[in-house]
């Protein structure tokens, strides 16, 4: 990982916690199409693993429901572990390009169903028979693209599950999947050990930000920020599904020119030491 995608990566850890913080949205929704530009899907899944269980841990610790919705949804969460591990070995074999695609479906997908709030009603006897199907969908989906959103999302909604219920379920599901991944990528070789160390020194920045999304939510109109982030997310997915990795990275040469742009030798030669000194932190090991 050079300079350039370091900074890219770190700036798309922070604006990914700051949006959580101020909107709800989900850390891995926010976070994994900025850290494509910058790393390549796949190492982006793998850098944002306990990020994303750091901060649903945190909301979960905050709620009341965690032990009824595991006794609810536990055929929901059990089912997602084989999709995972399927979803995986799809992600090892399968081309780059296209996983990075279905991420950016995915993520235009829930943009979609963000804005329009369909009023989705399931029928409580489907309920059970539904959870094991959807759960292993999302696992497959998880574990090909890292996006837990899809058919999770919809599922639960379509439940009319009270506020408290909704969030603790979600984030529950969340976690699971995301420590799953994590184990996955791990035993597969798809997440190195250097990769999971600099997964846990990314979970500063990632705090950082949603700490800051909950100290400035109140003076902030969270409907036209929440637009805002959508309309971003929108951008991005839309470029992910567009646009071949090798394009996007392109992205990561705008940063990468700020260095040349920098005519003091003295200034360079101290960002460059500066740069160093974050990468072999992160790096370490």
């Amino acid at each position: 990982m050079d300079a350039a995608s370091i900074c890219v990566a770190a700036g798309g850890l922070l604006l990914a916690g700051l949006i959580k913080g101020i909107t709800g949205i989900g850390y891995s929704t926010c976070a994994l199409p900025f850290l494509s530009v910058a790393l390549g899907l796949r190492n982006a899944m793998a850098l944002v693993v306990a990020p994303a269980i750091a901060s649903n841990v945190a909301v979960l610790l905050g709620g009341s429901d965690v032990r009824r919705a595991a006794a609810r949804f536990w055929p929901f969460y059990v089912s997602t572990v084989p999709g995972i591990v399927v979803g995986t070995y799809l992600l090892g074999v399968m081309d780059a390009d296209v996983a990075t695609q279905i991420l950016g479906a995915v993520t235009l997908a829930y943009v979609i169903l963000a804005l329009a709030r369909p009023a989705l009603r399931m029928s409580p006897r489907l309920e059970r028979p539904l959870s094991v199907p959807a759960g292993f969908l999302n696992g497959i989906m998880t574990g090909t693209t890292g996006s837990q959103i899809m058919p999770l999302m919809p599922y639960f909604m379509s439940l009319r599950l009270k506020p408290e219920e909704q969030v603790q379920a979600i984030n529950l599901a969340v976690t699971i999947a995301s420590l799953i991944l994590g184990v996955a990528m791990l035993l597969t070789g798809l997440m190195s050990s250097g990769l999971a160390l600099a997964s846990l020194v990314a979970t500063a920045p990632a705090m950082v930000g949603v700490c800051a999304g909950n100290i400035v939510r109140p003076a902030l109109a969270g409907p036209t920020f929440r637009f805002l982030s959508l309309m971003t997310l929108t951008s991005i997915g839309t470029s992910l599904v567009l646009s071949p990795p090798s394009a996007i990275v392109d992205v990561v040469s705008v940063v990468d020119s700020i260095d040349t742009a920098l005519r003091s030798d003295a200034v360079r030669l101290l960002v460059q030491h500066l740069l160093a000194f974050l990468q072999s932190s992160a790096l370490a090991g």
